[in-house]
C-alpha cells in the first residue's frame, strides 16, 4: 500500500500530471465558451434571415392593392384578404429557402383578426415554441392600430404602410452546458423578434 502511495505521489509530481490537472480544470470553461460562440452565432444568423424575410414580405405587401381589405366602416373583424395571405406565403417561402423551421406556417388558413391587423400563430413541425407572424396593412390613417409613418409637417400627414413582424422561437443549446460552471442555472427558451415597414404604393 505504501509503495502504491509513493508511486502515485511521484506521478502527481511530474509535469505531465500537472498539465492534465490544468486541462481538467479548464475544460468546462472551454466547452462553455465554444458552445456559447456557436449558439450566439447561430442566433445572429437566424436574426439576419428573419430580417430578410420580413423585409421582403413588407416590400411585397406594400406593392399590393388595398381594394381587397375589409371596409373600415363598422368592421371589427374579417378574414384575411388575399393580399395579406400572400404576404404569409412569401414569408414562409423565405423561411423554407433559408432552411429554417416554419413551424407549420405554410399550412395555416387565413385568420380572423381586428382590421387592419392579422396574426398567424404556428407551433407545429417540431417547433420549440410558437412562431407569430403579424401583418398590418394600415389602409386607414385614422385607425389607432394602423401602421402609419408620420412626417414633421404641419398638419401631420399620415401615410398608410405595410408592416410585417415575426416572433420566432429560438432554443438555446447553451443551457445544457452552462451548468458545468454554474450548477442550477438555466438559459430559457426565448424568441427572436424583428419587423419591417414599407410605404403602400397605392
Amino acid at each position: 500500500m505504501r509503495r502504491a502511495a509513493g508511486i502515485i505521489r511521484r506521478w502527481l509530481g511530474r509535469e505531465e500530471a500537472s498539465s492534465l490537472a490544468e486541462f481538467a480544470v479548464s475544460l468546462p470553461l472551454l466547452v462553455v465558451l465554444v458552445v456559447g460562440i456557436f449558439d450566439f452565432g447561430g442566433a445572429f444568423n437566424q436574426k439576419q434571415e428573419l430580417n430578410n424575410a420580413v423585409r421582403e414580405g413588407a416590400r411585397f405587401g406594400a406593392a399590393q392593392p388595398t381594394n381587397d381589405l375589409c371596409p373600415p366602416a363598422g368592421t371589427t373583424s374579417c378574414n384575411a384578404p388575399p393580399s395579406v395571405d400572400a404576404i404569409r406565403v412569401l414569408v414562409d417561402s423565405y423561411l423554407t429557402a433559408a432552411q429554417l423551421n416554419d413551424c407549420g406556417l405554410s399550412t395555416l388558413t387565413p385568420p380572423s383578426g381586428t382590421d387592419p391587423v392579422w396574426t398567424y400563430a404556428a407551433s407545429g413541425n417540431g417547433c420549440p415554441g410558437q412562431l407569430t407572424l403579424t401583418i398590418i396593412r394600415g389602409y386607414s390613417p385614422t385607425t389607432s392600430q394602423s401602421c402609419n409613418l408620420q412626417t414633421n409637417t404641419t398638419p401631420v400627414v399620415n401615410i398608410p404602410c405595410t408592416q410585417v413582424t415575426i416572433s420566432y422561437p429560438y432554443a438555446w443549446h447553451f443551457n445544457s452546458v452552462i451548468q458545468l460552471i454554474a450548477p442550477g442555472s438555466s438559459f430559457a427558451l426565448s424568441t427572436i423578434t424583428t419587423s419591417a415597414t414599407a410605404v403602400n404604393m397605392d
